[in-house]
């Protein structure tokens, strides 16, 4: 079987080679960075009625023929601004290549940086707001993914891949390159810190229909899974735990599965030294890309007071979860489905067979 990978549209592949630029988030409070950008305009303006100031003499003034300081500055401002009332204009060659060489590109300068600032302070965050606002009100029974590193991102694609739409999942991350690649492939994105109430909460985290968890660390995923439980008692929580050690504290800050990448791991070599084709195939039942599929349902109506191994999906039932516990194929609750029961089975995946030789 060809490694998942290989399966992957070109252009999910594409997105983890893009080139992204070096960035840092600045440390600058918002009016500070007003302060400058306004600073640096008015410094751009002085140039210019430092300039018209010594080149006075090839400007005209139709009121009185008198260039005065106070003239300068407001022919300045009328002529950075583009108003040009036509009172006061530049009559010698000199002036007019000055007008047209030195204060034309540092008029445009000037409107750049108040149309940016505007833009960037006033418009952008409106917007945003509104978006969000929009957003957020269509949030219900989507999936939380809490980081977007190797293990989260890997999830999403998985995710896409099984049928879900990504307008309903939420990816949060403290990276910006990582949140425009969970944006590229259409999924909602939140950039922040995803242990923080406020964060978890403009994602409407207790109308969510399942969370996961793979922040990197585990002392951060831990912390993520007790923020999460405590706004949201009831949601399912999934967290990526690397160290075996730190598994029960996982599940007692309240997640429902705990996964183990190291152990898992383990788990496929283990499997391979006993059989060649064992590893093979619990990869097939992991992966979209697989000729089979391990999925979990509810019991169906029709199904209920069967046994396990007739199944109305014509999957092969291995486990049913009842009031919590777990019951094997085998044993004697597994023989009578009742309602509520939630199974897990393995189904045929015919879209995959078919792109496999001989499948």
């Amino acid at each position: 079987m060809a490694a998942p990978m290989s399966k992957r549209p070109a252009s999910k592949l594409k997105l983890q080679y893009r080139f992204q630029p070096l960035r840092r988030a600045s440390k600058w409070p918002v009016w500070a960075d007003v302060g400058a950008r306004l600073s640096l305009a008015f410094f751009l303006i002085g140039i210019v009625v430092l300039v018209h100031w010594i080149d006075r003499d090839g400007l005209i003034d139709h009121h009185d023929g008198h260039i005065s300081f106070l003239d300068v500055v407001y022919f300045t401002m009328i002529s950075v601004t583009t108003t040009g009332f036509g009172d006061i204009a530049p009559i010698s060659n000199r002036s007019r290549l000055i007008e047209a060489v030195i204060v034309t590109p540092i008029r445009i300068a000037v409107l750049f940086i108040f149309v940016g600032t505007a833009y960037n302070f006033v418009l952008k965050r409106t917007w945003e707001k509104w978006r969000m606002a929009r957003i957020q009100a269509k949030l219900t029974n989507h999936i939380v993914v809490l980081g977007f590193g190797i293990s989260g991102s890997e999830a999403v694609r998985e995710l896409i891949a099984r049928g879900t739409d990504p307008s309903c999942i939420v990816v949060i991350d403290q990276s910006v390159s990582r949140i425009e690649e969970a944006e590229a492939i259409g999924c909602n994105v939140l950039q922040g810190d995803a242990s923080n109430d406020d964060t978890l909460i403009d994602v409407q985290i207790a109308r969510a229909q399942s969370v996961l968890v793979s922040a990197g660390r585990d002392d951060t995923s831990i912390l993520m899974v007790l923020t999460v439980r405590h706004l949201s008692p009831k949601v399912p929580i999934s967290v990526v735990i690397r160290a075996q050690d730190n598994e029960l504290l996982a599940r007692q800050a309240g997640a429902n599965n705990v996964i183990n990448p190291v152990s898992f791991t383990g788990l496929l070599l283990a499997g391979s030294a006993q059989g060649a084709h064992v590893a093979d195939y619990m990869a097939d039942l992991a992966s979209i890309g697989g000729r089979v599929q391990l999925r979990e349902r509810a019991v169906a109506g029709e199904e209920i007071g069967r046994s396990i191994d007739q199944l109305a999906s014509g999957g092969r039932g291995l486990r049913i979860y009842r009031g919590g516990k777990p019951y094997g194929f085998w044993e004697t609750e597994a023989q009578r489905l009742e309602p509520g029961d939630q199974v897990v089975e393995v189904i045929r995946c015919e879209e995959c067979e078919a792109s496999v030789p001989g499948g």
